[in-house]
């Protein structure tokens, strides 16, 4: 959410943003809010001097009543009591008025950075980089869920039948191949100086508008009926949540943490064939990295966070590359954003495997997350980022480390999560 000030002072640099992010539909909103805004300054002007006002009448009142001025004494009352009246009326409808720019400010975007590409949706990203080299080996890949089914490893029928569709049974060593790579990461991050969390894996409402938009809340969320609850869609919710109307000394920043939790999302819409299996679901767990910082450290912390994901990957030899996501593509509370892309020999292209985005002082001014420094208080900014998703991650593992004779090799980095084991053999 902008700062009303900057928006009163810049309607044009906010309406720009919002035609650069394609979003036309909002350009009203921002002459309405400044209208509003003048609105809500006008009465509190005129509160202020009516009761001014008011305290004076007060006094004079009793000056009056003393001087044996009765009669002129009841009517400086009388309008002591219509002042009152105004006031009281003046006072509901500055409630209403900071309500109404309440709602249009929650949904006029955040300030994109300069450098953030301009495009209209997700096929006008920009690749920035790739890290290894994207192989197709000389033999056939089978579709993940085969892979896994080959170890005895995956089955989706039960889970229709016990939670409907966009669910699945791990089993065996898939099973414990999901779970050393969630263990591996967590250990990756602490030693790049994370402090684990294991973070609560529901949030109240006022945390989810906190933390992302109303159009992000309606296609993810699950509420919980008869409850202020939601299930989180990514462990970033309850941990950027954690710092809910805090004031933070300065010298403790940056803070840096990176949790586990389950995540559930609705993931509405149709999918194709490539978004079957494990790829889309309802129920999955991951690994999440988030900062809270100073606002002039943001960018450098904007590349470790995603720096890290790559890293990750590529220690377990899987090829990826970022891309730059633009502006169209960007959610409205976020600065700059990119995503971290997996390499998949089977479709002979990349795939989402993470994103990072700087949010600015977008979920700070939300959630009231103020730092106090040495010349007062301002908002911090937050940062998150995607250490690995293993339903993703366990698609690009097994395509990346699958060989000829249908056994996978495990890397010496995750073999100490698995028992030692070098490969995966296939049980049928």
């Amino acid at each position: 959410m902008l700062d009303i000030k900057f928006l009163r002072e810049n309607p044009d640099i906010v309406k720009q943003n919002i035609r650069n992010k394609f979003q036309d539909e909002k350009l009203s909103m921002v002459d309405e809010v400044i209208a509003l805004d003048k609105e809500n300054r006008e009465i509190k002007q005129e509160v202020e001097a009516l009761r001014a006002e008011r305290n004076k009448a007060s006094k004079e009142i009793g000056k009056l009543m003393g001087q044996g001025k009765k009669e002129e004494a009841e009517a400086v009352k009388k309008n002591i009591a219509a002042s009152g009246d105004r006031i009281e009326a003046l006072t509901v409808r500055e409630r209403e008025v900071e309500e109404e720019i309440r709602k249009r400010m929650m949904f006029i975007p955040q300030i994109i950075d300069p450098s953030v590409p301009i495009g209209k949706d997700d096929s006008e990203n920009v690749e920035i980089q790739k890290y290894g080299d994207p192989a197709v080996p000389d033999f056939e890949i089978p579709y993940h869920t085969d892979i896994m089914e080959s170890f005895n490893g995956i089955d989706l029928d039960s889970a229709r039948r016990v939670a409907g569709n966009g669910f699945y049974y791990l089993m065996g060593d898939i099973a414990r191949l999901h779970s050393a790579v969630i263990s591996y990461a967590r250990d990756f991050m602490i030693d790049r100086g994370f402090t684990y969390c294991v973070p609560p894996f529901m949030i109240r409402s006022d945390v989810v508008t906190g933390v992302m938009s109303f159009s992000e809340m309606e296609a993810m969320m699950y509420k919980i009926e008869g409850e202020d609850l939601y299930l989180i869609g990514t462990s970033e919710h309850s941990m950027i949540g954690k710092f809910i109307d805090q004031i933070i000394q300065e010298d403790q920043l940056p803070l840096t943490l990176t949790s586990y939790s389950p995540c559930f999302r609705k993931e509405k819409g149709a999918h194709g064939l490539e978004e079957k299996g494990v790829y889309r679901i309802h129920q999955f767990e991951k690994q999440e990295m988030i900062v809270v910082c100073r606002p002039e450290e943001s960018m450098q912390w904007y590349d470790k966070l995603w720096q890290n994901t790559v890293d990750l990957f590529r220690s377990l030899d899987v090829p990826v590359r970022t891309l730059e996501c633009c502006s169209g593509d960007l959610a409205d509370l976020k600065v700059k954003s990119c995503d971290v892309e997996a390499w998949s020999p089977r479709q002979k292209k990349y795939f989402e495997v993470g994103s990072c985005s700087n949010l600015g002082d977008a979920q700070a001014r939300r959630l009231k997350i103020r730092v106090q420094g040495e010349s007062g208080k301002y908002l911090a900014h937050t940062l998150n980022n995607t250490v690995v998703a293993p339903p993703r991650m366990l698609i690009a593992f097994l395509e990346n480390n699958l060989c000829a004779d249908g056994t996978v090799s495990i890397p010496k980095v995750l073999q100490p999560y698995m028992g030692g084991k070098e490969k995966l053999v296939p049980g049928k």
